[in-house]
């Protein structure tokens, strides 16, 4: 194991000056190097508080650095495959930004190049590590749930003003939904219930085929009619492809039943942590909002109070109740660190768990073969989407390496 804490650049200095605290919390094993960003301003910010870092604007020019040990990838989210393998091809370890890839032939290159390199590849899916998450799955493993057999994931997040530039523009947001339709932004719900379910390891369950569809587009074109007026483009009908809700149904080799949705553009408060666990012993049902609370029933555990009429009425119990009891070792571990992080701690644990692994030359807890399965749904779920909800097939990215292309 090396104690030389790690030499990190970081593309996309606008979506990467979330991690700052997390950087400034493991700098005895973190080494910020540089900054890669078009935008100067940008640069000239991160600058000021790191003065010792290098600025790029060009990503091909920073690769050539010899001093840069790892990338970790805050770009747009079209772009991280691409860059990915340029910087694994280059010999740097590679932290990523969801989704991975945004195509099949993208989503094997980068496995072929991280199974040539043998460098660390890790996507920064950082729902996985929320406490409350990190609980679930802890339960899970305990066998707290039983036999588990229907699982749904929600990410609602009410994004239309950042689809667009102060002029209308389009912004990346912008460009995906105006181009693809389908469920574009997969790895938030899968990640955890893939973890919960120990899909894709060795021996385990995986996920066998699956069904999309979408729904009328409406949301978009009428902001752009509020904001910008009847005769611009983005208001016409048809412009938008990108329904405004995603629904994609998975079954897995052993028949687990899973419900995945996505919508950026609706009119509602955010709920972007939406989730549902139901097993043969007990279910989980996630909170809605922040004055709910994540609740769990447990099989002749969760029994009603002596006050209600029946009292051997079974009752949801808040997740607290058994907490800290079943938190998840990980967050046991380091509950000091990142209890005050954003996403429950996730913003935290995404890149002390890539330092870890690279450290101790070990897979990370979200590896490539994890990245490229979760990331898949979004164009496995446009061509299931234009065939009218017909069956997919997901690839086995782990079988036969390459070959099984």
């Amino acid at each position: 194991m090396s104690n030389r804490p790690l030499r990190l650049a970081i593309v996309g200095g606008n979506r990467g000056g979330r991690f700052k605290q997390a950087l400034d919390a493991l700098a005895d094993r973190l080494h910020l190097a540089a900054i890669c960003d078009i935008n100067d301003e940008v640069t000239g910010a991160w600058k000021e508080k790191y003065p010792w870092i290098e600025t790029y604007s060009s990503y091909e020019l920073m690769l050539l650095n010899p001093d840069i040990d790892a990338v970790f990838l805050a770009s747009p989210m079209l772009m991280h495959a691409k860059q990915a393998i340029a910087a694994l091809q280059a010999g740097k370890h590679v932290l990523s930004e969801v989704i991975a890839a945004h195509t099949l032939e993208d989503a094997w290159e980068l496995v072929e190049t991280v199974e040539k390199t043998g460098l660390t590849y890790m996507m920064a899916e950082n729902y996985c590590f929320s406490r409350s998450n990190l609980a679930v799955k802890h339960l899970a493993e305990q066998g707290m749930f039983g036999e588990i057999t229907y699982l749904e994931g929600g990410y609602f997040h009410e994004l239309r003003s950042s689809v667009h530039k102060p002029d209308g523009s389009l912004t990346w947001r912008g460009d995906l939904h105006h181009t693809y339709n389908g469920l574009n932004y997969p790895t938030h719900s899968i990640g955890p219930i893939s973890h919960w379910l120990g899909l894709n390891k060795d021996g385990g369950d995986r996920m066998k085929s699956m069904s999309t569809f979408t729904s009328n587009s409406r949301s978009l074109q009428a902001y752009y009619v509020e904001h910008f007026g009847k005769e611009h483009p983005a208001s016409q009908p048809g412009y938008w492809k990108q329904g405004d809700s995603a629904v994609t149904n998975i079954v897995t080799e052993n028949g687990v039943l899973i419900t995945l949705r996505v919508d950026w553009t609706s009119v509602r408060p955010h709920n972007m942590r939406h989730y549902v666990v139901q097993g043969t012993e007990g279910a989980y049902l996630s909170k809605r909002h922040d004055h709910e609370d994540d609740l769990v029933w447990f099989k002749g555990r969760s029994m009603a109070k002596p006050d209600i009429v029946d009292e051997h009425e079974e009752v949801w119990e808040p997740l607290t109740r058994y907490q800290p009891e079943f938190d998840h070792p990980v967050w046991k571990k380091w509950e000091g660190e990142a209890q005050s992080f954003r996403h429950g701690g996730g913003d935290f644990f995404v890149l002390e768990e890539f330092v870890s692994s690279i450290q101790e030359r070990r897979r990370p807890l979200v590896d490539v073969y994890d990245a490229v399965t979760w990331s898949s749904i979004f164009p496995l779920s446009m061509q299931s989407q234009a065939s009218s909800g017909q069956p997919v097939a997901f690839p086995d990215f782990r079988k036969n390496g390459v070959k099984s292309r």
